[in-house]
């Protein structure tokens, strides 16, 4: 059977199609919701009279096509609260007090801890919404816990956009996640309030704060103790910023995050563990219900994130399947699994570790079989070996795109790190669950849990040695969506073309390799611009002139600490640049073929030498702002990052009495002058 007859596939395909559309469709729920009914009712008259006429109803699949892609326009609009009259952002007066509920806890910044909040009330009034809490990092209180209740007085504060171009937008993706506002305070600033319910996050929070407290009451390393968090208990806030890179440089970071591969390593694990129980009388029933018990226990243990729900949801259906002789086959399971989970939270799909965790499989599923046919090697050693080659390489097919597009690099040794990891990882993964059980009934023995963690040392030692062989590591790629969408259609063109090698099918192919060569041509000529960017820069300052894919950076940082900068980097990528050239600040510089004076700290400029179109303030110079203005008569004032914020309120508020446009970087974010030259 073809994988275009699949019913639930197409149906998949659909609610996606209309998933992607209702993010960018402003429409009251109301109307959508008597659309929805018009259409059930056209699809069951039509279904109707197809039953009647015997035939094939063209009318019958159009309605069902067009109520498939609606429902999930619908369901966006639905699932998103700032629809609904009592979220905060339709609240009519001011906001004195807010009572929230702590619902996710956030990996930590540098000041602040960080956590997603539900909204409970606004005055006493009920409210609802979610927020994000910045709360002031305090050695002498205690983090908060998921379903812990509070009340505060602080405001609520509009979530910044990206100051720099090419930054991570994450605005945007709060946005996707529902949130609007966030609220910064301080411990002291809470009340906490009692607690009358508590939700199945609430209790898997708890659970792991038990166990991870067990844990600590062994000889277990810092960093070997943040792994087997990761691993077991999907908790990846305590791994330090050093070993999260080693992991993603070795092209080892998916094993940090609990997806579908360590919920099948499971699922195989206790299907074997549980072979037993199936010769009782009704023990197939027996066993898929104690499997499918224990894989969601699994999952609320850690945390129901995106990539666990979706592999859980995913291998609870190949468990009933498998126990019960079905046969199955994995793309509808896929598209079941996803179909579900799109309806309770269509914002999974714009989740990364959603997008890759599907890719992956479906890579796998795909091409794999494929590749293992090239070769049948007669050992069973060779065998295992292969058979993790043509996985891995498989799973990368499916996800390079992606990867690039994300995260703008290509471990090159991720063949070797898999090769070694994955194969063990059944037993690390295995061994990880009976020492979280132990250590859970304060039942491990000293050895097991010493050689657990020398395990553990070893994994991350070899991960460390991958990633320092850094000539093998390919970072600072630039690729568009457009091309990452053109990608994925020539690897779709080319394996149905190789399962049905048709003239048909070669000519769909050979188009979609004319339609990435197109995409690509297109992005290159539009990556030809010029332009001027004078940065946001925290006590820094950096100007750029980009001329087609070169750029040149003035700065007075030095050379190897501006290369280092994530601000120029992500500038350089979101840019295509090719080549970058490093120079020193000058005063004078000629922007559209009109003078840009920069005056520094010195506060030193000349009054009859000409007369600048703009001036550049840099590295708070002490100077008459009136003076200045008078005596060089400029169109515009801009000051970057590298001045007091005490300077900026008293230059801006001098410009506007005089009527002059002021412009700050850390207000309204890098300069951008589009230039012919």
């Amino acid at each position: 059977m073809k994988l275009s007859q699949f019913v639930i596939v197409k149906l998949t395909l659909l609610l996606i199609i209309g998933t992607c559309l209702g993010f960018y469709i402003n429409l009251p729920v109301i109307w959508g919701l008597v659309f929805n009914f018009g259409l059930l009712a056209i699809l069951f008259f039509t279904y109707r009279k197809e039953q009647k006429s015997f035939s094939k109803s063209i009318a019958f699949e159009i309605t069902t096509v067009v109520l498939s892609i609606w429902i999930g326009i619908l369901n966006v609009q639905i699932h998103d609260a700032s629809k609904h009259c009592s979220h905060y952002l339709h609240y009519p007066s001011e906001i004195n007090q807010i009572t929230f509920k702590v619902r996710e806890v956030l990996k930590s910044g540098h000041y602040h801890d960080k956590y997603v909040v539900k909204l409970l009330k606004i005055n006493n009034d009920y409210a609802k919404g979610s927020l994000l809490l910045n709360l002031e990092k305090d050695s002498t209180t205690n983090k908060l816990h998921i379903d812990a209740i509070y009340t505060t007085a602080s405001p609520l504060s509009s979530i910044t956009s990206p100051l720099n171009p090419g930054e991570f937008n994450y605005k945007a993706y709060l946005k996707q996640q529902y949130i609007y506002k966030q609220i910064f305070t301080a411990p002291l600033k809470l009340k906490s309030e009692a607690i009358k319910t508590r939700s199945i996050f609430g209790w898997s929070d708890r659970i792991k704060r038990y166990v991870q407290h067990q844990l600590k009451q062994y000889p277990f390393g810092d960093q070997q103790l943040a792994i087997i968090n990761a691993l077991l208990l999907g908790e990846r806030r305590d791994i330090s910023n050093a070993l999260y890179n080693n992991y993603t440089k070795a092209g080892a970071v998916h094993i940090l995050a609990v997806s579908g591969l360590h919920i099948g390593i499971l699922l195989l694990l206790l299907n074997i563990l549980l072979n037993p129980v199936s010769r009782l009388k009704h023990g197939k029933a027996i066993k898929t219900l104690i499997l499918l018990i224990l894989l969601w226990m699994f999952a609320v243990l850690t945390g129901l994130s995106a990539s666990v729900t979706r592999a859980t949801t995913m291998f609870s259906l190949i468990a009933i399947a498998l126990n019960w002789n079905r046969k199955t086959n994995i793309y509808n399971t896929l598209a079941i699994s996803a179909f579900i989970l799109l309806l309770i939270k269509p914002s999974f799909l714009k989740d990364i570790g959603f997008q890759l965790s599907y890719l992956a499989v479906l890579g796998i599923v795909t091409f794999q079989p494929k590749l293992r046919a090239i070769w049948y090697p007669k050992h069973k050693a060779l065998q295992l070996l292969w058979n993790t080659v043509t996985v891995t390489l498989a799973a990368q097919i499916g996800v390079l795109p992606i990867s690039l597009y994300y995260f703008h690099q290509f471990p090159g040794l991720f063949f070797v790190t898999n090769m070694v990891v994955i194969p063990f990882l059944g037993i690390i993964l295995g061994l990880g669950v009976l020492v979280l059980i132990l250590a859970a009934t304060k039942l491990l023995p000293l050895f097991l849990a010493t050689s657990y963690n020398n395990i553990i040392t070893y994994l991350n030692d070899f991960i460390s040695w991958v990633a320092q062989q850094d000539r093998f590591i390919f970072d600072n790629i630039s690729i568009h969506f457009n091309t990452v969408l053109a990608i994925y259609g020539c690897l779709i063109c080319a394996f149905i073309w190789y399962i049905n090698k048709r003239f048909k099918t070669l000519a769909t192919l050979l188009l979609s390799l004319i339609i990435l060569q197109s995409v690509c041509i297109y992005n290159a000529t539009k990556s030809k611009t010029n332009e001027w960017v004078v940065f946001h820069k925290s006590r820094k300052s950096i100007l750029g002139i980009k001329s087609n894919n070169r750029l040149q950076l003035m700065s007075s940082m030095p050379i190897a600490e501006i290369k280092a900068d994530k601000t120029v980097k992500n500038y350089a990528i979101s840019r295509d640049i090719k080549t970058i050239h490093y120079d020193s600040l000058a005063s004078v510089y000629m922007m559209q073929n009109q003078p840009l004076l920069i005056i520094d700290s010195l506060g030193v400029y000349a009054t009859k030498t000409f007369k600048p179109d703009k001036i550049l303030l840099i590295n708070s110079p002490k100077l008459n702002i009136n003076r200045l203005i008078d005596s060089l008569q400029p169109k515009q004032i801009i000051a970057d990052g590298s001045n007091y914020k005490s300077y900026i309120a008293r230059w801006e508020a001098t410009c506007k009495t005089k009527k002059l446009p002021f412009f700050y970087t850390g207000k309204t974010g890098a300069y951008l002058v589009k230039t012919n030259n």
